[in-house]
């Protein structure tokens, strides 16, 4: 099974002048932790409710006036459309992700793939749970 057919292709997305207030906003209203900072289809980073708490809250900076890219995390994890499911899900073990984003060839947003979809869409038990376990490992890095 390719990647394109179990990511979410609907992802909704920040632009890199929104607000945090406003990104926060988006992230309550649609019940999500990370948010694509995009400029059209291009992705810039990837916004998570860790990067507003730990890189903005923590800091003091105010979120009416800061910009997504200020504390934006620009190195995004990724992988393509076509890849194959176990490639994706070997990606997310080792970068400890539970939601990966997909690029066409291009590098363009195309979507996004969670550890539930690899769960659900492949139902292949071994490869979601071994997954998850690699995932949820506490990390050497510090």
């Amino acid at each position: 099974m390719q990647v394109f057919e179990a990511m979410t292709p609907e992802v909704t997305t920040v632009g890199p002048d929104t607000t945090l207030l406003e990104a926060a906003r988006l992230m309550r209203e649609n019940g999500i932790g990370p948010l694509p900072v995009c400029e059209g289809q291009r992705l810039l980073g990837i916004l998570t409710d860790r990067d507003i708490a730990i890189r903005a809250t923590a800091e003091g900076l105010d979120p009416r006036a800061t910009p997504v890219r200020q504390v934006m995390t620009p190195e995004v994890v990724t992988c393509f459309e076509g890849d194959d499911i176990r490639k994706a899900a070997e990606i997310m073990q080792q970068a400890q992700l539970r939601r990966l984003l997909v690029v066409d060839g291009d590098g363009r947003l195309a979507g996004i793939v969670s550890l539930g979809d690899i769960a659900l869409q492949t139902g292949d038990d071994q490869l979601s749970g071994q997954t998850l376990e690699r995932v949820s490992e506490p990390s050497t890095e510090r």
